[in-house]
């Protein structure tokens, strides 16, 4: 995580970066060598922190007509990055691949857009779209723009808005070579407390964690999670959220 030359906004680039310091290293969790062998929930929780860490420096950036965008909520949705991931990774079988587009997608934005910020008006927005249309492009099947914009608690008219806006903003460039995917996988890891990559761990276990203690991390890292959006199995059981993410929307113009 980086600022770009000349803005004012953080990007998640795969810049050479220095490993940061594990102050508890009996507690590291080892991850594979290689982004499609890293294990969902650990990869879901690295990209959530990667993004809260975004939206807490840019939220301090005063928000004017100049930098106001599709992407921008009234207010912060009331769902945790982290558990809004989670919610998308469950209901559309999303692969690794699309959660590490994310952050390549940001830096495609940001070298066009110098004012486009992910700040916590903008994030959930950006991640829908971004998921979209990366499945599209790197994945041999994907949902349909109605069933994600079901579980990204947009209506399929506002997704189909988005990801226009979104392919004039990275100029259709929407292919990702698996090369960079890793880059930005090493890069992603080495920048977390918590995880540490393993070259030789097809020989070795991975360190024993419960999803109880992923949760425990993520929410002292976003607070206000709100919980499993759907826990008993329904995408449309969420009337509040759902409503309340199109309440949101602010028109272009407006």
């Amino acid at each position: 995580m980086h600022l770009q030359p000349g803005s004012t906004h953080v990007s998640p680039s795969p810049e050479p970066t220095v490993p940061t310091q594990r102050d508890d290293p009996a507690g590291v969790i080892l991850v594979p060598e290689y982004f499609h062998q890293a294990d969902m929930t650990h990869l879901t929780i690295m990209i959530a922190d990667m993004l809260c860490r975004l939206t807490a420096h840019n939220d301090q950036i005063p928000l004017t007509s100049a930098n106001l965008t599709r992407f921008h909520s009234r207010a912060p949705p009331q769902i945790s990055v982290y558990d809004y991931l989670r919610r998308i990774v469950k209901y559309t079988s999303l692969e690794r691949a699309c959660l590490l587009v994310i952050l390549i997608y940001i830096d495609r934005v940001c070298e066009k857009v110098r004012t486009f910020t992910i700040s916590s008006l903008t994030v959930h927005r950006f991640i829908i779209a971004s998921v979209t249309l990366a499945a599209k492009a790197v994945c041999d099947s994907y949902c349909t723009n109605s069933h994600y914009a079901k579980v990204g608690g947009l209506s399929t008219q506002e997704l189909n808005t988005l990801e226009v806006e979104f392919l004039g903003l990275i100029e259709w460039r929407v292919a990702v070579e698996g090369t960079v995917l890793q880059r930005y996988y090493v890069n992603l890891v080495r920048q977390h407390s918590r995880f540490e990559i393993s070259e030789t761990l097809h020989h070795r276990p991975l360190t024993t964690h419960t999803q109880d203690e992923d949760d425990e991390t993520m929410n002292n890292n976003a607070q206000g999670s709100e919980g499993d959006p759907a826990q008993d199995g329904s995408i449309m059981t969420e009337h509040d959220y759902e409503e309340g993410l199109r309440d949101q929307w602010i028109p272009i113009g407006e």
